[in-house]
């Protein structure tokens, strides 16, 4: 049996809304999250690094006003896992969107290719 794909998203966020769509076109069974209310935990944003094979990089939303303004792109640098995974389980803005996950696969960001293989299960 298939596991519902939770999708962290952002109303006013167009891409999600490509992701939405395209999961309706699939007739993919999936659970929306708001990802500012409600950010990923911990867990789900370890799961999802494993996924980038620990880039933690891949999980922020670098053209974000919020990353800008909190300057990130050199803080990264030198934050450790712990830390900067904190900061996404705290600010959903931070968060490249949408964030995908299902029991098996997960991806940030939306490029149909990508999600053909996170919604083989």
């Amino acid at each position: 049996m298939k596991s519902t794909v939770k999708i962290y998203e952002y109303s006013g966020c167009s891409t999600c809304k490509k992701a939405l769509k395209f999961l309706e076109q699939k007739k993919i069974e999936y659970k929306k999250i708001p990802i500012v209310d409600q950010p990923p935990t911990m867990n789900e944003l370890k799961k999802m690094l494993g996924f980038y094979d620990g880039q933690i990089g891949k999980l922020f939303n670098t053209s974000g006003l919020v990353y800008r303004e909190m300057k990130l792109g050199e803080k990264l640098k030198t934050m450790t896992e712990s830390q900067a995974l904190g900061l996404l389980a705290k600010n959903g803005k931070l968060i490249k969107r949408p964030f995908a996950l299902s029991e098996t696969s997960g991806q940030v960001g939306f490029k149909v290719e990508e999600w053909k293989k996170l919604l083989r299960e």
